[in-house]
């Protein structure tokens, strides 16, 4: 059985650590999803590669840090380990450890499930 390629995964943490958002869009089927527990505006399942895109700058926007601890291969995907952190002017802060897995569809990601270590607190740092 083959297997992911872990080459995709590294783009798309590239291009989303340096606010690429032409070079994201490249990396995703039109029919792409996003799903995201919790209550932040950055919450909830979201289909179509342009939204996929949309939020990734939204998390990117808010100053996140993003520090990439493994990735992981599988038949049909990709999951990044991560830990994310950010502190707002207010004071609100982000210290998350998170799964973002990645479904491959042929050379593309086809959807992102993130799994996260602190739902609450994302959900309080992007209200």
């Amino acid at each position: 059985m083959p297997t992911a390629d872990a080459t995709l995964a590294h783009r798309f943490l590239h291009a989303f650590t340096t606010d690429d958002a032409a070079a994201l869009r490249e990396l995703f089927t039109e029919d792409a999803w996003w799903s995201m527990p919790g209550e932040g505006t950055i919450s909830d399942r979201i289909e179509g590669a342009d939204a996929v895109v949309a939020r990734a700058m939204a998390i990117r926007g808010n100053g996140v840090r993003t520090e990439l601890l493994h990735v992981l291969v599988g038949q049909d995907g990709v999951a990044l380990s991560l830990h994310n952190t950010a502190t707002k002017p207010d004071g609100r802060v982000l210290d998350e450890h998170l799964a973002t897995v990645l479904t491959v569809r042929g050379d593309k990601i086809a959807g992102i499930d993130t799994y996260l270590s602190d739902v609450p607190g994302m959900s309080a740092f992007f209200r």
